[in-house]
């Protein structure tokens, strides 16, 4: 089998502004290498592209397993494809803690949008970073920008902390619902209702549409208790049914309706700016866990061993790591 080309950068960044899926889909499995060669160039093509990024609609979606997110994205996708929009999904898969491997199979679960002209699907595997989304989740998403799609939803896998990191990169957080799962306030999630956006109570639909609009009254309930995270933004709560189509247009206005009442306003702006800083520490405190880790070699090992062996505190450990840092 032939070795593919190595592409310049130029050649990177003509192609992702072509909208070339070939060379996108290259690129984003570059900004995803690990390869020091492939990271620097990576940086080279990005910021090479940054001034033609910015202009996409940036939405987080997340939900507990089981509410239909993937069923949700491709009804959402697939009526702003045909309306003429160009959507690109980042969709992350959970890695396997045991052999680091993911399922990826959203394309399979979004059949009909992967094959749309105006829809890019992108899974890719967590490879079990914090959050629920892939490390380079981000870069990804500026790539999809440059290449011309307006239209970008990221789906988390839903559990741990991908409510708050997805809601750290994306314009617009939505939560996905169960039916009946309002029925007990203890049950909700008040750290998700928090910085939610918009929530939405899927599967409305048959024997539980009742229930769903039962649930919804009760997540309003709760919402009404809670501090609003924009004084402009009251959260809605909708229903919809993506399975039937039914919904759908009614929660999408709401969405196009945030983004003409806070854009002006200069919100959306700033939280992207606030972002930005925020991913900018979270890669600091990444770099710098690595360089500990090189730099303090046996001294790791040896402190925790202490550590297993109730020889020394973690936090007396951590500051004898630390010390390394400060060497030349």
């Amino acid at each position: 089998m032939a070795k593919r080309r190595q592409l310049s950068t130029d050649e990177w960044v003509q192609g992702v502004l072509a909208g070339d899926r070939a060379i996108l889909a290259r690129a984003i499995t570059l900004v995803e290498s690990r390869n020091s060669v492939h990271r620097q160039q990576a940086q080279e093509v990005l910021q090479a592209l940054l001034p033609h990024t910015g202009g996409a609609r940036r939405i987080g979606l997340s939900g507990v397993p089981g509410v239909g997110k993937s069923t949700f994205i491709e009804a959402v996708g697939l009526k702003l494809c045909q309306a003429g929009h160009k959507v690109a999904v980042l969709a992350v898969d959970p890695s396997s803690q045991r052999r680091g491997g993911s399922i990826l199979g959203d394309k399979t679960r979004m059949a009909e949008l992967s094959v749309h002209q105006n829809a890019f699907i992108r899974p890719s595997p967590s490879g079990g970073t914090l959050g629920g989304v892939a490390a380079m989740t981000r870069e990804t998403l500026l790539l999809m920008e440059a290449a011309g799609y307006d239209t970008v939803l990221v789906e988390t896998v839903g559990v741990g902390q991908s409510e708050t990191m997805v809601a750290e990169m994306t314009d617009f957080y939505l939560v996905l619902m169960l039916p009946g799962a309002g029925d007990d306030l203890q049950g909700i999630k008040k750290g998700v209702l928090e910085i939610a956006d918009m929530v939405v109570v899927n599967k409305a639909d048959g024997d539980t549409a009742v229930r769903a609009r039962h649930a919804a009254r009760d997540y309003e309930g709760a919402l009404h208790m809670l501090a609003l995270q924009d004084p402009d933004w009251p959260v809605p709560v909708q229903t919809c049914s993506a399975i039937e189509g039914t919904g759908l247009d009614e929660l999408w206005d709401k969405v196009g309706e945030y983004f003409d009442k806070l854009g002006p306003m200069g919100r959306i702006k700033a939280r992207r700016q606030r972002q930005q800083l925020h991913w900018m520490w979270a890669l600091v405190d990444s770099g710098l866990k690595e360089l500990l880790k090189q730099r303090a070699g046996e001294l790791l090992n040896s402190t925790e061993t202490a550590i297993l062996a109730d020889q020394i505190t973690a936090s007396a450990a951590a500051a004898k790591l630390l010390e390394t840092l400060k060497k030349p």
